[in-house]
């Protein structure tokens, strides 16, 4: 005795039973880019960043750039806010923790700064099927810092020397180059047609 499954028709009965749930292509094409954009996606590729130290200097400041500016900088645990609008967009903020000396030769004036950078990341779709997130270039307005000084002096003279934008330039332009590099440009680039192909293959 035949057994009647869920899909299928008896004798005499034309109706067909499913329990698909179908998606327009629309529908489909933005929860597929939900899913492959998705925050932890994003988050694990620049993860690589988080406890990553340079430094800079000495470099010449202030007038006549007779100071020295010197800094060593770390980056903290980056965390990713979704930005609600049309486009899939996040907001990355990465940590900065930096120490920084400014010697003047006769003497020599320790800070230690706080901070982030914004980056701003878009999801976007490209030819031939591609997924992109698209970092916008870091700017030195990226940068926000709060610089603590030990003495009224130093703080004076940080403003003199422009310490602040020094410290926004350069950290901008580090962050630059560390996101052009392969690791991040391969996560940041998905070939939605290459995987396919790979998978099919299997």
């Amino acid at each position: 005795m035949s057994e009647l499954r869920e899909g299928q028709s008896g004798p005499g009965d034309s109706t067909i039973v499913t329990t698909e749930s179908y998606l327009s292509y629309e529908e489909f094409g933005r929860r597929f880019l939900e899913y492959a954009a998705s925050p932890e996606r994003i988050a694990g590729a620049f993860e690589k960043l988080t406890g990553e130290a340079f430094e800079f200097g000495p470099i010449g400041v202030g007038p006549g750039r007779i100071a020295k500016l010197s800094a060593g900088v770390r980056l903290g645990q980056p965390r990713l806010n979704r930005e609600v609008q049309d486009n899939i967009s996040y907001d990355l903020v990465i940590p900065l923790d930096i120490d920084l000396l400014i010697d003047l030769a006769v003497d020599r004036y320790p800070f230690h700064v706080d901070g982030t950078i914004h980056l701003h990341l878009t999801v976007r779709t490209a030819e031939p099927l591609r997924v992109l997130i698209d970092i916008a270039e870091p700017q030195p307005s990226n940068v926000r810092i709060n610089v603590a000084s030990a003495s009224r002096r130093g703080e004076l003279l940080r403003i003199l020397a422009s310490v602040d934008h020094e410290i926004r330039r350069f950290v901008a332009r580090y962050i630059a180059t560390e996101i052009r590099k392969p690791n991040i440009q391969a996560a940041t680039d998905i070939d939605v047609a290459a995987r396919l192909d790979a998978a099919w293959r299997l």
